[in-house]
């Protein structure tokens, strides 16, 4: 006889069997840009699929075992079939991916895909245990549901590092206070990408872990200084600084790149309120840097020392990170285990009347996430483009604001 209990046993089984059913179904169909993309050629630069794999990992790992230095805009566009210029990543990332650029590049992309799918299932498991859920029905829902939004399927359509980067942020801030070896470890592949690695350093570091901060900045430094050596034995150090200079000249200026591009690319906070008010005040990046960063390293801290507030203190440090410097709504995937243990904490105590602020941000916080296709599609519609390129940005800056608002009247009412 099936009593009830085994009724309700058996409906959740059958109901976590089909949202695997449904994630494993999105997984492989975020995985065909990997296999279906053509080989780069001049005539194909504008292709999307995979382009941040064929621009910012394979050609420039070929570049550098062919002598040359792939931080040089005018190299890379005279030597390869690439659209954008390589960023400054950390030179440790040359050699960190060289297995996914030594094979042919259909092959290199369809492995660099299944990594960032392993990546992103990793990060849903972690942020399963960040919001103590059981970690295989939580992690499956989370999985699913991350493989079919816009800011999980972006990473695999484009070949974006971001997964290995939010796995590292996502470990810095879970591990810092219990084991600050390895959270030092994950800070260092945050640091993979500067923009990260840098404010992130700085907002641990002012929330009090010294030894996390400097231990993952040190261990990327060094694992960085070999083949910056090696880059500086070719050019010697004044013709690799020119070819820093040059490449930071470069990615101010290009379309998507600049602080007042009308383009969805930035979701930062001096470039939305370019958007958003069509003017830009002077030195306006680096008074965000400096604002931001200071706001949420003191307010971050208070929240530390609150009940139920290191949830909300983890969301905020994410949130300044991609609000304080420039970044893609894509960036948001950071956040992705803090938000789902914020997310929790605000459903047990939504009886309280200031915890709706955290949980308005959660929702602010996950439009990137539901901007689908059909989704920009009917904003255009309704509101035009411009209210399309602004919206993901303008969600992301607004719940910072919102959290920041939240954390004054938190840490007010505990003291």
């Amino acid at each position: 006889m099936i009593t009830t209990t085994n009724r309700r046993a058996l409906a959740r089984t059958i109901l976590l069997a089909l949202i695997a059913l449904a994630g494993t179904a999105s997984a492989v169909r975020a995985l065909k840009p990997a296999w279906e993309v053509p080989l780069p050629t001049e005539a194909n630069l504008p292709e999307e699929r995979m382009q941040d794999f064929r621009d910012a990992l394979y050609f420039p790992i070929r570049e550098f075992l062919a002598g040359g230095n792939p931080y040089d805009p005018a190299v890379m566009f005279a030597h390869w079939p690439v659209r954008q210029n390589f960023n400054l990543y950390q030179p440790y990332h040359l050699v960190l991916h060289l297995p996914f650029a030594l094979p042919g590049y259909r092959v290199g992309a369809v492995a660099f895909a299944v990594a960032g799918l392993v990546l992103l299932v990793a990060l849903a498991v972690m942020a399963a245990h960040r919001a103590r859920l059981p970690l295989v029905a939580g992690g499956t829902v989370i999985a699913t549901l991350l493989v079919t939004s816009q800011v999980g399927k972006a990473q695999l359509y484009v070949g974006q590092v971001n997964p290995l980067i939010a796995v590292g942020a996502a470990g810095a801030l879970l591990l810092r206070r219990t084991h600050p070896g390895w959270a030092g470890a994950a800070l260092a592949l945050a640091w993979l990408k500067p923009q990260f690695g840098l404010p992130l350093a700085v907002l641990v570091f002012a929330r009090g872990d010294r030894l996390v901060a400097l231990l993952g900045t040190l261990v990327a430094a060094v694992a960085s200084l070999p083949v910056a050596a090696v880059l500086i034995s070719r050019d010697g150090l004044g013709g690799f600084l020119d070819v820093i200079e040059r490449n930071l000249a470069w990615a101010s200026s290009t379309g998507y790149g600049a602080v007042d591009s009308m383009t969805a690319q930035r979701v930062d906070l001096p470039a939305v309120f370019f958007r958003t008010t069509g003017w830009l005040p002077p030195a306006a990046e680096l008074v965000a840097l400096i604002a931001v960063l200071a706001v949420t390293a003191l307010l971050a801290r208070r929240l530390d020392r609150q009940e139920g507030g290191g949830e909300a203190a983890d969301v905020l440090t994410c949130l300044g990170v991609v609000v304080a410097l420039v970044h893609q709504p894509g960036d948001v995937l950071i956040a992705v285990p803090a938000m789902c243990a914020l997310a929790v904490v605000c459903w047990r105590r939504r009886q309280e009347r200031h915890w709706r602020w955290a949980g308005v941000a959660m929702l602010l916080l996950a439009v990137p996430f539901a901007h689908l296709y059909f989704v920009d599609t009917a904003v255009k519609t309704a509101l035009g483009a411009r209210a399309s390129v602004t919206l993901d940005g303008l969600a992301v800056v607004v719940a910072w604001v919102v959290l920041v608002v939240f954390a004054v009247r938190h840490t007010r009412r505990a003291a």
